[in-house]
């Protein structure tokens, strides 16, 4: 059973934000990047799916600039074996000409599963999955946190997360799309003889172009705000009864939530 898996480059959440100065967007120049958290759990549910059956490839697919195959590489060396790289100069941020793009490349690899993150902790879109199984005719389950593959591989269960805490259970045939959520699965760490294979790994690059894409982005983004600053805290002097009283009187007066 062949697997892909979609994966996003995004700043590490660690990284301080800095706003460019016409507000469309940030300062990417001295970010550290990282693959998109949610994709991890896409990775490890790829890679166990593979292990499970015994049998097929994991083949991992991005699209950006040259710096997104150090995140082709990292997946590499947590297990996957095949990498596609769609190479586009200016990272793309119009949700459906990304789709169109990773669609055309999936479609060449023919795979029964597609799997990806819910969402990307960027921009926190979760629009691309939707468009991608659109785009594949395929059908698509967001929020995923167990899939079982069917005894005869043609269809698969897969238990989604809706409000209350409750499960919510899908069967759909397969090929298919899962968009995974956290708790999944744990991802595995690169091993060291992982990281060597990555290293010389041989990665797949298309262009725009030589997928067809022609479609010019349609969606602009700006206005980019920094959060504000938090205001600084207040200690409240004397013995237990008098922070008490304090506490109260702040919280009834200033904070106006009592």
């Amino acid at each position: 059973m062949n697997v892909v898996v979609m994966l996003k480059q995004v700043p590490d959440t660690e990284t301080k934000i800095r706003i460019t100065a016409d507000k469309s967007g940030i300062e990417k120049g001295d970010i550290k990047w990282i693959i998109n958290p949610y994709d991890e759990y896409a990775i490890e549910e790829g890679l166990k799916i593979k292990e499970g059956l015994k049998a097929g490839t994991v083949t991992v697919v991005t699209m950006g600039p040259d710096r997104c195959v150090e995140a082709l590489r990292t997946a590499i060396a947590m297990g996957a074996d095949n990498a596609i790289h769609i190479k586009e100069a200016t990272e793309a941020s119009d949700p459906f000409v990304i789709a169109q793009a990773l669609s055309a490349a999936i479609k060449k690899e023919n795979p029964e599963i597609v799997l990806c993150g819910k969402q990307a902790i960027d921009d926190d879109g979760s629009a691309v999955s939707g468009y991608v199984a659109e785009l594949l005719n395929i059908p698509s389950v967001s929020v995923v946190v167990k899939i079982a593959i069917g005894p005869d591989k043609k269809d698969a269960k897969a238990e989604r997360e809706v409000e209350g805490g409750a499960k919510h259970v899908v069967h759909c045939p397969l090929p298919a799309l899962f968009a995974v959520n956290k708790g999944i699965n744990t991802p595995r760490y690169a091993s060291l003889p992982g990281i060597m294979k990555a290293k010389k790994k041989e990665i797949k690059t298309y262009s725009l172009q030589d997928l067809g894409v022609t479609a010019a982005a349609t969606m602009t983004e700006a206005g980019y705000e920094l959060p504000p600053e938090r205001k600084a805290g207040k200690k409240i002097a004397g013995d237990t009864a008098t922070q008490a009283t304090e506490l109260a009187r702040l919280l009834r007066e200033e904070a106006k939530v009592i």
